[in-house]
């Protein structure tokens, strides 16, 4: 082991006190910094080595503490932490912002027409789609054929959704109409994550002690881990479908925008970029990645099973996911 390096550094868990709000925070600005998109591969798989070796003790000569730090963050942006494997780029948390204030921003831009939301709406969740797959808890692997049924109901709701808020608003004033893609949203994050996780409400997501050692799979962990992550994204998307509407409807007033009209969807894209850049890892902090439940509020049958396998724990933890 290197001497440069302190030989108990803990790079399985965050760098920041997960236990805090702030340090929650600080934690996902660092995974989901858009920068992290432009990361060559050669960057990843040299993350991912200096990362696997360091647990096994084996550190590259002149390693730095800071430079294991970010190594960690590099490879927890672009792996899963359950499988290991190499995330699809556009579903990485670090694409969340470019990709979401581009289908975002056109969204609050095109709702006027019937065809403009569900096409807008088609693309957001299939966009959430991959998002949710990509960012999923667990290691058990979907078939094509769950994937694809899932894919088609959460979409197919979702757009149902859309139109039907839509229809609701054509008696309200403009402004309310502003605001349909956010409530479409919000409906559709409750019907989307759910369906491209219902792998896990079926069979479970693992559960481990403490120090890791995987103890079964618990449907009421999953139930609470998704519960979570359709809380944390419907917070993500209120300053980014909420503020940009309340703006974009004074600045549509003013004689710039009536002189260039086409600079309409660039600005609301902005905006949204803007607030999704606070939005996303600020929601995302809301709850502790590795989420805990107590033993007694498990399935009985699992309650059983930890018991014979380490009676002295009273906490479970598992990964919710993103």
């Amino acid at each position: 082991m290197s001497a440069e390096l302190p030989r108990d550094i803990n790079i399985r868990e965050p760098r920041w006190d997960q236990g805090t709000f702030m340090g929650r925070a600080q934690h996902f600005f660092t995974v989901t910094d858009p920068r992290n998109v432009l990361l060559s591969s050669e960057t990843l798989e040299d993350a991912r080595v200096t990362v696997e070796s360091y647990r096994r003790g084996i550190v590259k000569p002149g390693l730095t503490e800071d430079q294991l730090w970010r190594a960690k963050y590099i490879y927890d942006s672009a792996f899963h932490p359950d499988t290991g494997e190499k995330m699809l780029l556009v579903g990485r948390m670090s694409a969340q912002v470019p990709m979401n204030m581009t289908i975002t921003g056109c969204m609050l831009t095109f709702y006027r027409t019937t065809p403009a939301v569900v096409f807008w709406q088609w693309v957001n969740q299939s966009f959430n789609a991959v998002v949710n797959y990509t960012n999923r808890s667990g290691d058990a692997p979907l078939t094509v054929n769950q994937l694809g049924a899932a894919y088609v109901s959460a979409t197919t709701g979702a757009v149902v959704t859309a139109l039907g808020l839509k229809s609701l608003t054509k008696h309200l004033p403009a402004i309310m109409g502003r605001f349909v893609p956010f409530a479409a949203v919000a409906a559709a994050n409750c019907i989307n994550i759910p369906f491209m996780r219902q792998r896990e409400l079926k069979y479970g997501i693992p559960v481990t002690d403490e120090n890791g050692n995987r103890l079964g799979e618990s449907t009421k962990a999953a139930q609470q881990a998704i519960f979570q992550v359709v809380v944390s994204r419907i917070g993500m998307a209120v300053p980014a479908m909420a503020i940009p509407p309340v703006i974009m409807n004074a600045l549509e007033k003013k004689a710039f925008l009536k002189r260039f009209p086409v600079l309409n969807a660039p600005v609301q894209v902005g905006l949204v970029g803007i607030c999704l850049v606070f939005a996303t890892p600020l929601c995302c902090a809301l709850f502790p990645q590795k989420s805990s439940m107590a033993v007694s509020s498990l399935e009985a049958e699992l309650q059983q099973q930890v018991a014979e396998i380490s009676p002295s724990t009273v906490t479970v933890y598992f990964n919710k996911g993103l």
